[in-house]
């Protein structure tokens, strides 16, 4: 496809459809009108778009009325049912011919949902680049994001703009699938770290060792993960108002299970802190951040 063809990104022509519009994607939408774009909007609580609106956007009444109006359509979804019913559903951005239209996917979902829908896209005319993120809400509010892309290189290329105000790096992991791959192997890694730590901590305090002690030793040495000094402050007060709540990340690890089924990898530690997790989601912690795992080992 000829680069003529592609849409303009300038912000003064270009509309951006952004479709969900919580605790990340209210931040990363707010940061592209913050820019200077035209937003088209939708979600499925639409007080969740009060502000955007306020401030200029325009809240569509479907996802397909969003596929009308922009060039550029990015999703931030909880989970791959919730990408399928805005995309592919009865009212859903794909039912309209894509028109060289250009589908960027931020959620975290498993690699193969990720294939058969930009297979879907491409049968319609969409162009797709499937971009989850590293970071959580004070990352997507100050655009400090890391975004892991997955796509044409010539695709990421023309949309670079967009994601150098929403973060602050662009990794171009390989084809569709790709930023997906990634971004589960990052959290389950994450997930793993934040159990091992916490009940490293429940082991040394149960030793006599003070929980102040164990965090100046242990977060000061290479054993941790870096992510567990910054939410240390969080941690120490019992503060888990969601930056990531702890249902989603014991989503990923589900969709690190599948993934790993479908291509015959054996998982036995990640497979056990999703069910540390289910525990944790099943005692009432799901909506909570998931650090507070620290504070359901550490009673």
């Amino acid at each position: 496809m000829a680069m003529e063809e592609r849409v303009d990104t300038n912000k003064g022509q270009m509309k951006i459809g952004f479709i969900g519009l919580g605790i990340m994607g209210s931040r990363m939408a707010a940061n592209l009108q913050q820019a200077g774009y035209e937003l088209i909007i939708y979600n499925r609580t639409a007080a969740k778009a009060e502000e955007l609106v306020k401030k200029g956007a325009r809240l569509a009444k479907s996802p397909l009325e969003v596929s009308q109006k922009s060039e550029v359509i990015i999703t931030m979804m909880e989970n791959p049912q919730a990408v399928e019913a805005v995309a592919n559903g009865e009212n859903g951005f794909l039912n309209l011919s894509g028109a060289n239209r250009l589908w960027i996917d931020c959620s975290t979902v498993n690699p193969s949902f990720v294939n058969m829908m930009a297979k879907k896209a491409l049968t319609k005319g969409f162009r797709f680049l499937d971009a989850p993120v590293a970071g959580s809400k004070a990352p997507a509010a100050s655009g400090d994001l890391v975004f892991l892309v997955g796509g044409d290189e010539r695709d990421l290329k023309e949309v670079q703009p967009l994601f150098d105000i929403m973060g602050k790096k662009t990794i171009r992991v390989g084809e569709h699938g790709k930023g997906a791959s990634m971004k589960i192997v990052v959290n389950m890694m994450m997930a793993q770290a934040m159990v091992a730590f916490s009940e490293g901590t429940s082991l040394g305090k149960s030793m006599g060792i003070s929980e102040q002690a164990l965090m100046d030793v242990v977060l000061n040495i290479p054993v941790s993960a870096p992510f567990l000094s910054a939410i240390r402050p969080r941690m120490e007060n019992r503060d888990f108002t969601p930056n990531f709540p702890l249902k989603l990340i014991r989503k990923d690890l589900q969709m690190v299970s599948e993934t790993a089924y479908e291509n015959g990898v054996s998982m036995p530690s990640a497979n056990l802190a999703k069910d540390i997790y289910t525990r944790a989601m099943s005692d009432g912690l799901g909506d909570q951040d998931f650090s507070s795992l620290f504070g359901y080992l550490n009673k």
